[in-house]
């Protein structure tokens, strides 16, 4: 028998558990964000006042549910340090919350870095 009649037969067998999946409805999403506890001015204010963070913005990509953010944190606590160290540093101050969601990428830049990348208004 060809081995992906084989694959065929078996992907006919699944099924899916309405009640173990993942939020369905807007309404559920935000049962879920509620539930985790994430929100984007709850890590804000915690990266302010950990990393004494000068310029804090975080974006929800997750659409709404909080689950997927991403986030440019602008510190002096950065300064002399690699990539690596300052996402350690961003990691370690937010090890509850990043443990809650699904995806989590900092952007992290001292004063003076930032002065140089920020967007011009």
């Amino acid at each position: 028998m060809d081995p992906r009649h084989k694959l065929y037969k078996s992907l006919d067998k699944l099924t899916v558990d309405p009640d173990k999946m993942s939020a369905r409805t807007n309404a559920e999403a935000s049962q879920a964000q509620a539930s985790s506890g994430v929100t984007v001015e709850g890590l804000k204010s915690k990266l302010e006042q950990e990393l004494a963070a000068t310029y804090v913005e975080i974006e929800d990509m997750s659409g709404g549910c909080g689950q997927m953010f991403e986030a440019i944190i602008v510190s002096p606590q950065f300064a002399k340090k690699t990539t690596l160290a300052r996402h350690r540093l961003v990691n370690s101050t937010l090890k509850a919350e990043i443990a809650a969601i699904h995806a989590w990428t900092p952007r992290c830049h001292t004063p003076e870095e930032w002065e140089k990348k920020k967007p011009q208004a």
